[in-house]
């Protein structure tokens, strides 16, 4: 029964969306039109970002760390050397960044937050490019490609529940109005997780091919999908697939955040994508260089580039300004200083 709702979810779905799916990407512009506020050189690479309200999280290779970045002065005011690579997405969450790792011996660190020190490295491994979520009282990891799902006391450390009939390949949990949200980074689908009791919820809703990242907004969930570079809406409140936007950015990588009523997508060689949440149509995208992981704070957007190993804060206000308003922005300060 359970396959048969499933595989009438699914041709509802598509029969729903197939000319939002259709759709082209329109209004493409050069990324190098959104001048900076600040570029910060983290390390050899920066991906990973979480955010706070007084700082911003990205995680490094060369060393291997992560670094805070104060958004009032935009530098970095602080650095958290790590036992291995961070190699997934950073939450956090009870005081604490919590930093999956990579390498000869996988693992999760905690860093806390009010020092900025290494706390603890716990036992608990992910696949790289996936990552963790916390809820109100737990945080959440997937530890392996057959599904397993471990929720962890963010206290002692210890695994408190573990969960194991979640699809292969679940990759992304993120929590949002009481339950776990987990991409299937191996197939096409979400997965719902009670997150008071850890039960794995019978429905389970189509998306885009291989969905690994997430994120939530505007009562939704959106997954986006590298397969065929697509980004699928999930409506919180019936749990079913209401939409899918076609991005033109399949690939390798990427990432996904909400905010300003936008959601916001990162992709190489499109590094920045934003679509109106309410409308769920591609407003703006631009292409060039960079990109590859993003937060959405302080009125701003930060964006990574993996190889420059940098991290840029760009103005939400430009990246939704028209042309003529972008322009009157640049030229406002010139016009200042010729008046005095």
């Amino acid at each position: 029964m359970r396959n048969v709702s499933a595989l009438l979810g699914l041709v509802a779905f598509l029969l729903t969306n197939t000319a939002i799916a259709g759709a082209e990407t329109s209004a493409q512009r050069p990324i190098g039109e959104l001048k900076p506020i600040a570029t910060v050189r983290i390390g050899k690479t920066a991906d990973w970002v979480a955010v706070t309200p007084d700082a911003v999280w990205v995680g490094a290779t060369g060393p291997n760390a992560v670094h805070k970045i104060d958004p009032r002065s935009n530098t970095e005011v602080a650095s958290t050397a790590l036992p291995g690579e961070p190699c997934a997405g950073l939450v956090t969450g009870f005081g604490s960044l919590w930093v999956p790792l990579c390498g000869a011996k996988p693992a999760l660190a905690k860093v806390e937050l009010s020092t900025n020190r290494l706390l603890s490295v716990l036992d608990f491994a992910t696949a790289p490019e996936c990552g963790i979520a916390a809820s109100e009282d737990s945080i959440w990891i997937a530890v392996d490609t057959q599904g397993t799902l471990i929720r962890v006391d963010p206290h002692s450390g210890a695994a408190r529940q573990r969960i194991g009939k979640l699809p292969a390949g679940s990759c992304n949990p993120r929590y949002s109005h009481g339950i776990v949200w987990v991409t299937s980074a191996q197939g096409a689908e979400l997965t719902a997780v009670d997150a008071a009791t850890g039960a794995v919820l019978p429905t389970r809703i189509p998306t885009g091919p291989k969905p690994r990242f997430l994120t939530d907004g505007a009562g939704a969930i959106w997954t986006l999908n590298q397969g065929d570079g697509s980004l699928t809406r999930v409506d919180i409140a019936s749990r079913r697939a209401t939409a899918s936007i076609a991005l033109g950015t399949p690939g390798h990588g990427g990432d996904v955040a909400f905010g300003a009523n936008m959601v916001w997508t990162t992709m190489a060689g499109t590094p920045l994508t934003a679509i109106d949440a309410a409308t769920g149509t591609v407003y703006r995208q631009w292409t060039g260089p960079g990109g590859d992981s993003l937060g959405i704070s302080h009125d701003s957007i930060w964006l990574t580039d993996y190889h420059q190993g940098t991290i840029t804060r760009l103005r939400i206000s430009d990246a939704l300004a028209t042309g003529a308003q972008r322009r009157e922005s640049r030229e406002a300060p010139a016009a200042r200083r010729g008046a005095h």
